[in-house]
């Protein structure tokens, strides 16, 4: 959906027939999916302290089949990548690397995990200039977007997921510097996510100030002010479905561009 709405919102509405966009959308939904496999395959142990309910691996399906899948899916959207060029092909190729290095060790190291994931969502959003060969600055500000939001959110799903990732060994933001902390972490984010897009509107885009305080300043100043508050598991949840909200909004905005 980002994509899609990227590429006729941000440059030219006719592209929505462009069958390269529809092998973009799909391989890229595809390597998406693969990353999704293989985490859920290390994380078995986690996910039943942190969200037992939602557990498939090792339930409906079992983890040989899942590595099966995991590889099917994304060699299938490393392919699909070669239709549109090489460079497409090698940036899914490396995307699927750091799916499969994040799920094995990255997500337990403080801060890397959460940068690598908030890198491949934006850098999904900026595949559509890769594709057609251009730099348009819309979409390297909504790149940026999509990268500040997910990074955000992510460091969210950390505090949410505090008790089993303890349990586990693992070294998240929250747990070497505790929850406070992370909290001004966040805080600061926001605030260089602002000033940068601020900047390169001012620079190069000049849409009005009233778009960016409709779609993205309020939704965050309520993000705010629920995270000083927030200190339980639930509290954490919230502001990480917040964050989809506000990525949705940041979609559905380019309509009025």
């Amino acid at each position: 959906m980002a994509q899609y709405f990227t590429a006729c919102f941000l440059i030219d509405r006719a592209l929505v027939w462009d069958w390269r966009l529809l092998v973009l959308a799909v391989s890229t939904a595809i390597i998406a999916a693969a990353g999704y496999i293989i985490n859920d395959y290390y994380d078995i142990k986690i996910d039943l302290i942190n969200k037992p309910e939602r557990v498939v691996i090792g339930k409906s399906i079992t983890r040989r089949y899942a590595l099966f899948f995991h590889t099917a899916l994304s060699l299938t959207g490393i392919a699909l990548g070669l239709l549109l060029g090489l460079r497409v092909a090698a940036i899914h190729f490396i995307s699927a690397f750091l799916l499969w290095w994040y799920s094995n060790n990255l997500k337990r190291q403080p801060f890397i995990g959460n940068f690598v994931v908030a890198l491949l969502t934006g850098l999904s959003v900026w595949l559509v200039n890769v594709l057609y060969h251009e730099n348009y600055a819309l979409v390297s500000i909504y790149a940026l977007f999509a990268f500040f939001i997910t990074l955000v959110r992510e460091i969210v799903k950390d505090m949410e997921d505090l008790k089993g990732d303890n349990t586990f060994g693992c070294r998240t933001l929250p747990i070497v510097w505790g929850v406070r902390k992370t909290k001004w972490v966040i805080y600061s984010l926001l605030m260089l996510f602002a000033v940068v897009v601020m900047y390169l509107n001012y620079e190069y885009t000049k849409l009005p100030e009233y778009y960016f305080l409709v779609f993205l300043f309020l939704p965050l100043a309520f993000f705010v002010g629920r995270l000083i508050v927030a200190d339980t598991k639930k509290d954490f949840y919230w502001l990480s479905q917040w964050c989809k909200i506000i990525m949705l909004l940041g979609i559905l905005s380019m309509i009025f561009i």
